[in-house]
């Protein structure tokens, strides 16, 4: 009993006399070419910020010691190679990954975030292994049969867009299921806010009194709190932005009319593939109190009036020449385009996004 105890002591003591004023980052990276460099990185933001460095050893292993006021993300870079990592002081994490994998898999192990956040690794990889072997599949076939790249494709996409279905609500549930956990906010970042927007949505519901102290779940909260007010059955946010001939012109001045909020580019393909679709819709609906304005986030005003002549887009146009930096895009949280709005006469947001079959049977069904 006596030495049992004192075994015991021992582990308490050490325990004890950990250095909770840092947290400890050990690695061991197959395929790492001694003493290149590997680095350990800060996210703020949008930001990524340097913060230590080192050497791998002969065997590729590594380590950092870093301080941080909270629990927080961490990035580790190797080559073309990128890692992420959740850590606070305290914690003594153990990444394992080999750098000729593309799918960028690692383990991670330790801490509690790292335990998590590797659970959602092993979905994530168990999905991406699949996606991958369909993609060398079509890669495979349509090299053999190059002629019929447009039927293999359209035979593979069912398979495809299932493990990306799955991928997806994979995340959604872990993220639902650990929203205690920073584990859990990073995988509900990993979806599409134009797909998940509702989901999203409630999750930022759901941690808004959690994490006061990370700067990027509070850039979350606020980001979802303008999406908030972008939901279907909300009043549109008004705003003034200068038509195509430089002239000020105002969402109100739309108002009395079923109008489609359409923000587009002359570089952007998806965009210009669509736009026959919607030059359908104005044509058909233009006489029953319809219109579209559209937005552009082109930089180059005569591109912007070149495609809007090629594509004979007839309605309204309004433009910032600032990408997506401009401040109606930036009101209306565009990360990605096309994307669209339709506003009833009284301004409210009656749908998003829809395209080709989907716009035409709204319209139908909603302007009679």
């Amino acid at each position: 009993m006596k030495r049992i105890s004192y075994l015991l002591l021992v582990c308490l003591a050490f325990a004890a006399c950990k250095d909770k004023s840092k947290f400890m980052i050990s690695g061991e990276f197959k395929n790492a070419t001694p003493k290149s460099k590997v680095y350990l990185f800060g996210l703020q933001k949008d930001n990524v910020l340097p913060l230590d460095s080192t050497v791998f050893s002969e065997k590729g292993e590594f380590k950092f010691s870093h301080s941080t006021p909270g629990v927080d993300f961490f990035r580790i870079s190797a080559g073309n190679s990128e890692y992420m990592i959740i850590a606070k002081n305290g914690d003594d994490i153990k990444i394992s990954a080999d750098l000729s994998d593309k799918n960028l898999a690692y383990k991670l192990s330790g801490a509690a975030e790292a335990d998590k956040l590797e659970e959602l690794n092993v979905t994530k990889h168990q999905y991406m292994t699949r996606i991958a072997a369909i993609q060398t599949q079509f890669d495979e076939t349509v090299a053999s049969q190059p002629q019929n790249r447009d039927m293999i494709m359209e035979q593979m996409r069912p398979k495809y867009t299932e493990e990306i279905d799955g991928l997806n609500k994979a995340v959604l549930k872990f993220a639902q299921d650990n929203s205690s956990s920073l584990a859990g906010f990073y995988a509900i970042n990993l979806l599409n806010p134009s797909e998940y927007e509702k989901e999203m949505v409630a999750y930022s519901d759901k941690i808004k009194s959690s994490f006061n102290d990370n700067a990027a779940v509070t850039e979350f909260l606020v980001k979802m709190a303008k999406l908030k007010a972008l939901q279907i059955g909300q009043q549109a946010p008004d705003f003034t932005i200068n038509g195509l001939d430089g002239k000020p012109m105002k969402l109100t001045d739309f108002k009395g009319k079923y109008v489609l909020l359409d923000f587009w580019a002359s570089w952007c393909m998806p965009c210009r593939q669509e736009n026959p679709n919607l030059v359908k819709a104005y044509n058909t609906y233009k006489g029953k109190n319809f219109t579209v304005l559209g937005i552009s986030l082109d930089k180059d005003l005569g591109a912007w009036k070149n495609a809007i002549a090629a594509d004979q887009l007839a309605w309204s146009h309004a433009g910032e020449l600032k990408d997506f930096e401009g401040p109606t895009v930036r009101l209306y949280q565009i990360e990605a385009i096309p994307s669209s709005f339709l506003l009833d006469p009284n301004g409210k947001i009656l749908a998003k996004n829809l395209r080709g079959e989907e716009l035409e049977a709204f319209l139908n069904k909603t302007l009679r």
